[in-house]
């Protein structure tokens, strides 16, 4: 099933619909879908390797949006919907363990989760049903986002075609060592300044 809905979601590069299926999917992603914007944006950023920051413009807005409705799920609806959403996904057991990254690292928990692979829609969810500030995670959501789809923007738009097999192949390595370096650059400030 995963399959046919990931071969759905990249038809749609073939399309003149594909900056709105992108922004729709970015948009849905982000608070109940289970494929990843990533695979629509890198099949449009290489049919149009000068598009590429157009299109990871596109897929942060979306993904932003998305993310905000994620909230709202979770702030105003978590036991109508949202608990039905983290259960469908299998986080139910984790949703606690979410809930004490969110009271101890607040920005933190979200950037990461918006940077990395882990399901960013489990924590738009929980960040609203624990009611952590929504400024925080809106900057921290906006500057997470924008960074993991500009990576893969800037990526295509330099290195082309060619580089698509590597981003796919080691996407979730990339993205860890990314992010830890990441971490280790704010520890630093904080501990150099």
């Amino acid at each position: 099933m995963l399959r046919r809905l990931y071969d759905w979601v990249l038809h749609w590069a073939e399309t003149p619909y594909g900056s709105w299926a992108l922004f729709l999917l970015a948009l849905a992603e982000s608070s109940f879908f289970p494929v990843p914007p990533d695979v629509l944006l890198i099949a449009l950023a290489i049919s149009i390797p000068a598009r590429s920051f157009r299109y990871a413009l596109i897929c942060s807005a979306g993904s932003l949006i998305g993310g905000m409705i994620g909230y709202l799920i979770g702030y105003q609806f978590m036991d109508l919907i949202g608990m039905k959403i983290v259960e469908f996904y299998g986080f139910t057991s984790q949703y606690a363990a979410v809930g004490d990254l969110y009271n101890r690292y607040n920005a933190w928990a979200v950037g990461i989760a918006g940077f990395t692979p882990i399901p960013y829609k489990v924590f738009t969810i929980s960040a609203g049903a624990f009611k952590i500030d929504f400024s925080v995670f809106f900057i921290a959501s906006a500057i997470s986002r924008a960074a993991r789809f500009f990576l893969v923007g800037w990526l295509i738009y330099r290195f082309g075609p060619s580089i698509k097999l590597f981003i796919d192949r080691y996407f979730n390595i990339l993205v860890i060592i990314f992010t830890v370096l990441l971490v280790g650059g704010f520890i630093a400030i904080k501990y150099l300044l």
